[in-house]
């Protein structure tokens, strides 16, 4: 049911398919990722497969990393996602991460995100891990520094939007 690519303590953290399109709708419906991701335009069932397969199953193929599905190990519930992005507005591969309102501020977020990057720097031997967040986001900056990751700068992308740039305060 999708490749595994590494378990936690509570979590598992394992590759999308097109069959997870029912979480990825709630997901990226979700209050919080509305207001600090911005709203992707996932209103479908069809919607939702088109953001799986042209967004991280399209980065699996391509980069041999993405975003994956983060699932309670025991229960194998789907809580959210957390992975590697290689965006074409960095320089870096960045890490990213989002849960269900339910399962925020329990730790998964850390657990997953740690993780991540744990593997990113272990088994994928990416040099240099950076990340992105809303300037509003107080608790993704909390995370993000306890990844290590220190504000680099602040980037804008358009006229209306702009991001905080996290990297690593010395050599991921």
């Amino acid at each position: 049911m999708g490749t595994i690519i590494l378990e936690t303590e509570r979590l598992c953290l394992r590759e999308f398919h097109v069959e997870d399109a029912d979480f990825i709708l709630k997901l990226v419906n979700s209050p919080n990722w509305i207001k600090f991701i911005g709203d992707k335009g996932v209103k479908t069932i069809e919607d939702a497969i088109s953001y799986l397969v042209d967004g991280p199953i399209k980065s699996y193929k391509e980069n041999g990393f993405g975003l994956w599905l983060v699932q309670l190990r025991d229960s194998k519930v789907p809580i959210g996602m957390c992975g590697l992005v290689n965006r074409e507005i960095l320089e870096d591969v960045d890490i990213g991460f989002a849960l269900l309102p339910d399962y925020m501020n329990k730790g998964y977020g850390f657990e997953s995100a740690n993780a991540v990057m744990n593997y990113a720097k272990n088994v994928l031997k990416i040099s240099r891990i950076v990340a992105i967040t809303d300037e509003d986001n107080t608790s993704s900056i909390k995370l993000l520094q306890k990844l290590g990751l220190s504000l680099e700068k602040k980037l804008v992308l358009s006229d209306a939007d702009s991001v905080f740039l996290f990297s690593p305060s010395d050599n991921f």
